[in-house]
């Protein structure tokens, strides 16, 4: 397949353009940088472009068999107005882009894979949150709700459309255990607020994996949550990170504290989100890694 990746220059977008090419695929990856050097391949290809504005780059996905959308700015900061607005921009421009540039074409299979957040489902609570659970209150929600809802137009040009809503995403180099190692190497790590809010987290290779699998599935569309089956609360996550990094975690951070450093931010780190991914598990897709003690082992030491 031809495979367009827009936000490609991140981690996620790397190594899923790697994967791709390792099976044979060819990839075009878009990003904002002037050049892009992160992967070599005789069948990949970098186009330098602003998403968020219609312009020349939009030719080439009418070539495409898949596009997988990645872009958005990073949501981990103190959120201004501005921050806000870049967030919201970002993600649901690019989207509205990228299907305007679709053109229908009945005898062609085409798939969006179209990234959203589990933002979207707001705080809740101890509830367990499949695929088919209404949409949460708050900003990120918000944001999800136009994010996809920009995603699921293409469905009215023949695509396949399938909504990534992506958990938190740890990973080696990228995504929140970047953050959080150094503060936990040096003993500094603790529970957010009383640590009892759900944790959805995913191994970054079961993300990569789970967007494989559905670009390949023909028979999935709509939400997919992309999150491991067994959730955890935050003192557990902490925890177990602790111990993979063999530190003590046992220095909380206030929830008060976390809201005044991190403003609005800091309240949805504290949300609790208890997501589980039924549509991937129906699907029979498989978990390398589906418990959080062994994903975070793995990343640390590899």
């Amino acid at each position: 397949m031809r495979i367009w990746i827009t936000g490609g220059t991140g981690f996620v977008g790397t190594q899923l353009s790697e994967r791709l090419l390792n099976e044979g695929h060819t990839v075009v990856a878009v990003g904002t940088r002037a050049k892009f050097d992160g992967v070599r391949h005789e069948n990949f290809q970098y186009v330098s472009a602003d998403t968020t504005r219609e312009g020349a780059w939009q030719e080439g996905l009418r070539d495409a068999d898949a596009v997988v959308n990645l872009t958005g700015r990073s949501i981990f900061k103190y959120w201004t107005d501005a921050v806000k607005k870049a967030i919201y921009h970002s993600r649901v421009a690019t989207t509205h882009n990228i299907v305007a540039a679709f053109q229908a074409d009945p005898g062609r299979d085409k798939v969006l894979v179209s990234t959203s957040a589990v933002g979207y489902y707001g705080d809740g609570g101890d509830g367990i949150l499949t695929e088919a659970s209404p949409r949460g209150e708050g900003f990120l929600a918000d944001v999800s709700k136009d994010w996809e809802h920009e995603a699921l137009a293409a469905a009215d040009k023949g695509v396949r459309v399938v909504i990534s809503r992506f958990g938190i995403i740890l990973g080696r180099n990228g995504g929140a255990l970047k953050q959080m190692r150094l503060p936990f190497r040096l003993g500094l790590g603790g529970p957010l607020g009383d640590g009892r809010h759900w944790f959805p987290w995913i191994h970054e290779d079961d993300l990569i994996s789970a967007i494989l699998f559905v670009l390949n599935e023909k028979g999935i569309t709509g939400p997919v949550n992309m999150t491991a089956p067994n959730p955890v609360q935050n003192r557990t996550f902490v925890k177990a990170l602790g111990r993979a990094v063999r530190r003590p975690a046992l220095i909380p951070v206030p929830g008060c504290v976390l809201k005044t450093v991190m403003g609005e931010f800091g309240g949805v780190l504290l949300s609790s989100q208890r997501v589980l991914p039924v549509k991937l598990l129906d699907a029979g897709f498989r978990f390398a890694y589906p418990e959080i003690y062994p994903a975070l082992k793995h990343l640390v030491e590899g």
